[in-house]
C-alpha cells in the first residue's frame, strides 16, 4: 500500500438527512476510482461502508465508516455517517476527525433537520463545506429551488460551481462553471463520461452563473477584486487559486449536482474534493499539554497524537479501532501512551479500513485515518500520544440519554452472557448507558432514541445470541408524611424457655428535604444503650416498604423518648422488631402520602412547532418555567413528572418533525394528586399479585 504524505491526503466527511444518498455517493465514488469493481447498492446490501446486519436489514447507515480511494495520486479518506438524529454522535466523530465536510441534500427534500444539524456541528469545528445535491434524476427535483432555499439558510456565499443538464428523468450531466466545459453520461451506471458542448439553451444562464461566480471569488481578496475590475475577468490559474482559498475560508459555500445512484456527476465531485478542499496540514490542531491549551502543527516534525473516533466490535476480527492521526508519524509495533486514561498501548498493526475489509500497512503519515486492533484500555474519545508526553485533543461531547427502558434476559441462564455483551457494546458505543435502578432493582438500558435502543437489542441476538425482554421502567415513587404523631408499641412472644420482649415510644414527624433522622432522647434506663440501635435499624428496614403502596418511605424524623426491657426475654432482634411495629403504627396516623420525581426540564424547538410543543407540555402536567429565543429556535424550561417523560422522545420527535430536541435531570420530588395516588396504589397491588402468581 502506497504511503500518502499529509499534502496528498483529504479527509471529507459525507453528512446530511436521512436517505439523501450519502453511502450511495460514497459507493459510486469507490467505483469510478476502481477501488471496488461494481456499483454496489444499499438495497442490495453490498456497499463498502453499510457493513453491519442492522443497515442490511434496515436499509439506513448506523454506524461512521471509512473508505478511501485514490484519485490524481491522491488518497480521498471518505467518511461515511448516519443520517438519523439519533445516531448523531456517531456522525459528530467523523467530522471531528475531517477537513471538510461534504453535505448531502435532496433536489426534493431540500433543507432538512439533519442538514441544520450537521451544518451546526460543521461550523462549530470551522470545516470548509460542500453541498452536493443528489437525486437529481427524481420526480420533482429542482436544483434552482433547493439552491434558493439554501442561499436563504446560509447566505450568499452558497454558490453554485456547476448547473445542471435537465432536471428530473431528463437529468443527464452539468456544466463546470469554473473551466465552462459540460460533461454527460449515459443513463447506464456506468463510469462513462463524455465532454459535451454547452447546451445552446443554457449558454445565458451558464454566463451569468459563471459572472456571479467569480465576483463572488473577487470579493474575498482585494488584489483579485482589483484584478477582475480591471482585467473583467479571472485567468484560469488565479481562478483556481482563488477559489479554493475562499472555500477553504467559508467565504463560499460550493454547490454540486448528482444523481450517486445513477453515478451521473460523480467524478467532477471526486475532482472537487481532490482540489478544492484542504489537506489535513492546512491548520494546527489545538490540544491541551498538562492541562495548557496549544497549537500542534499537523506535520511528520511534530509529536505524535491521535484521536481515536470509533470502535467496532468485529465477531471476527475482534476489537477494532479507527483512528485519526493528527500531528506526527506512527509506525506498527510502535508503543504509545493513552493520555485520556493515563495507560500503556502497544500498536501491534496498523491497516487502512475500507469498510469492514482492512489493508495492513507499516507506517501512517499525519493527517491519515487507520485502524488498530485488539487495543486493551482504548475507548472511543480517547487520545494516543508518544510515550511520556501528555497530549490531549478534544473529545466530542456525549450527549444524555432520551429514552430508558427496562431490560432483562429472556432466560435466567442468559444474565452473566448478558453483562458480557453490553459492555462490549457499550464499549462500541459510548451513546448507550447500561446501569441498575438501586430502587426498583431493574436494569436499565438508555439510548438516544427508541431505534437506538432496538438496534441494541438486535446486537445483542444477532452476535451474542442473547434475547431479552424490554418494557418501560419502573418510575422511583417514594412515600412521607404530612403530619406528627407519638406512639408507643410493644413486642412480646413466648414460645417456651426464654421469649421476646420490647417496648418503644418514639415520635414521628415530618422532616422534609432532610432525609431521615434518627433522634435517641431517652434520659435513664429505660432502654439499655445496647438494643436503643437495634430500633433504629428495625424503623430503616421497614421504611423500605413504607405504608402506603410498598414505596421506599423519606424525610421523616423519629424521636426515640421511651420504653421497657425484660432482664431474660429482651434482645436486639426483639427490638428492632418492636421498632419496625412503631414505625408502621405512627405512620399510620401521620398522613402517610405518595411522591414522584419531578424532573428539570429543557425543549428545544423550532419556533413555528412551540405551540403543540406547550400543549403537549400542558398535558403532561408540566409547569414551564421560562423561555428564551435565538436564531428561530426556542428553548422552553419546565419542570414535568418523570412518570410524563417516559414516552416524551418519540412523541417531541413526531410534533417537531424530528427537529426538537429535549435534556432532563432530576430536580426535586413532589406529592402526587390524590386522584393520581389511587391509580398508582392500584396498579402496585396488581403488580404485586402477578408476581405472586
Amino acid at each position: 500500500m502506497t504511503l500518502y504524505a499529509t499534502e496528498n491526503i483529504r479527509n471529507v466527511a459525507v453528512v446530511g438527512h436521512p436517505d439523501t444518498g450519502k453511502t450511495s455517493l460514497v459507493s459510486a465514488m469507490l467505483f469510478d476510482s476502481g477501488t471496488v469493481n461494481r456499483l454496489c447498492k444499499v438495497d442490495d446490501a453490498n456497499t463498502t461502508t453499510d457493513f453491519d446486519e442492522d443497515e442490511h436489514d434496515r436499509k439506513i447507515t448506523i454506524n461512521t465508516a471509512v473508505a478511501n480511494f485514490e484519485h490524481h495520486g491522491v488518497k480521498v479518506n471518505l467518511i461515511d455517517t448516519p443520517g438519523y438524529g439519533i445516531f448523531s454522535t456517531d456522525a459528530m466523530q467523523g467530522l471531528r476527525v475531517a477537513d471538510a465536510a461534504l453535505m448531502m441534500v435532496s433536489a426534493v427534500g431540500g433543507v432538512e433537520v439533519q442538514t441544520e444539524k450537521m451544518w451546526k456541528a460543521a461550523t462549530d469545528y470551522g470545516l470548509p463545506v460542500l453541498f452536493a445535491i443528489n437525486l437529481m434524476d427524481r420526480d420533482r427535483a429542482s436544483f434552482s429551488r433547493v439552491v434558493a432555499a439554501l442561499q436563504k439558510k446560509y447566505g450568499r456565499e452558497v454558490t453554485p460551481l456547476q448547473l445542471p443538464i435537465g432536471e428530473e428523468s431528463s437529468f443527464s450531466g452539468v456544466v463546470d462553471l469554473v473551466s465552462g466545459k459540460a460533461f454527460t453520461w449515459e443513463h447506464d451506471e456506468s463510469n462513462t463520461v463524455t465532454e459535451a458542448e454547452v447546451p445552446g439553451d443554457m449558454a445565458d444562464a451558464v454566463a451569468s452563473a459563471r459572472e456571479a461566480l467569480m465576483e463572488m471569488v473577487a470579493e474575498q481578496d482585494e488584489e483579485l477584486m482589483d484584478k477582475y475590475l480591471e482585467d473583467g475577468e479571472l485567468d484560469a490559474e488565479t481562478f483556481a487559486k482563488g477559489l479554493k482559498r475562499a472555500i477553504v475560508a467559508r467565504e463560499l459555500l460550493p454547490v454540486f449536482a448528482v444523481a450517486a445512484a445513477k453515478n451521473i456527476g460523480v467524478q467532477p465531485l471526486m475532482d472537487a474534493l481532490v482540489e478544492l478542499t484542504p489537506a489535513p496540514d492546512w491548520r494546527p490542531v489545538q490540544v491541551t499539554v498538562d492541562g495548557e491549551e496549544k497549537e500542534l502543527e499537523i506535520s511528520s516534525d511534530s509529536p505524535f497524537a491521535a484521536y481515536i473516533f470509533k470502535s467496532i466490535s468485529d465477531p471476527f476480527a475482534g476489537h477494532i479501532t479507527l483512528m485519526r492521526v493528527f500531528s506526527g508519524g506512527i509506525a506498527t509495533d510502535a508503543n504509545v501512551s493513552n493520555s485520556t486514561r493515563d495507560s500503556a498501548e502497544r500498536l501491534s498493526a496498523l491497516s487502512i479500513p475500507l469498510g469492514k475489509d482492512l489493508e495492513h500497512v507499516a507506517e501512517l503519515a499525519a493527517g491519515d485515518i487507520g485502524a488498530l486492533p485488539k487495543l486493551k484500555d482504548t475507548h472511543t474519545g480517547d487520545t494516543l500520544c508518544e510515550a511520556k508526553q501528555n497530549i490531549k485533543l478534544t473529545a466530542v461531547t456525549i450527549p444524555e440519554p432520551a429514552i430508558s427502558f427496562a431490560l432483562e434476559a429472556e432466560s435466567k441462564g442468559d444474565e452473566n452472557k448478558l453483562a458480557t455483551a453490553l459492555v462490549k457494546i457499550r464499549d462500541e458505543d459510548p451513546t448507550i448507558t447500561i446501569g441498575r435502578d438501586p430502587q426498583t432493582k431493574e436494569m436499565l438500558i438508555s439510548g438516544t432514541g427508541q431505534l437506538h435502543v432496538e438496534v441494541v437489542i438486535g446486537r445483542l441476538k444477532k452476535r451474542y445470541n442473547v434475547n431479552v425482554v424490554l418494557h418501560q421502567p419502573k418510575v422511583p415513587y417514594r412515600e412521607t408524611i404530612k403530619s406528627s404523631a407519638e406512639v408507643t408499641t410493644r413486642h412480646k412472644k413466648q414460645t417456651g424457655g426464654s421469649g421476646q420482649f420490647a417496648q418503644c415510644s418514639i415520635i414521628m414527624e415530618p422532616n422534609r428535604g432532610k432525609g431521615y433522622e434518627f433522634i435517641d432522647k431517652i434520659f435513664g434506663g429505660s432502654i439499655s444503650q445496647t438494643y436503643r440501635p437495634a430500633v433504629d435499624k428495625g424503623i430503616q428496614e421497614a421504611a423500605e416498604r413504607g405504608v402506603v403502596a410498598g414505596y421506599p418511605m423519606v424525610d421523616f424524623k423519629i424521636t426515640l423518648v421511651d420504653g421497657k426491657e425484660h432482664a431474660v426475654d429482651s434482645s436486639e432482634m426483639a427490638f428492632k422488631l418492636a421498632g419496625r411495629k412503631a414505625f408502621r403504627d405512627a405512620a399510620a396516623k401521620c398522613k402517610a402520602t405518595l411522591l414522584e420525581p419531578i424532573m428539570q426540564l429543557e425543549v428545544y424547538t423550532p419556533e413555528d412547532h412551540l405551540g403543540d410543543v406547550m400543549g403537549d407540555l400542558s398535558s403532561r402536567r408540566g409547569r414551564v418555567q421560562g423561555m428564551d429565543s435565538e436564531d428561530g429556535t426556542t428553548t422552553v424550561k419546565a419542570q414535568v413528572p418523570l412518570a410524563e417523560l417516559l414516552t416524551y422522545a418519540p412523541t417531541l420527535r413526531s410534533i417537531t418533525q424530528g427537529r426538537g430536541d429535549f435534556h432532563m435531570e432530576f430536580a426535586q420530588y413532589s406529592e402526587i394528586p390524590k386522584q393520581l395516588q389511587e391509580k398508582i396504589i392500584a396498579a402496585k397491588s396488581t403488580d404485586e399479585e402477578e408476581e405472586d402468581e
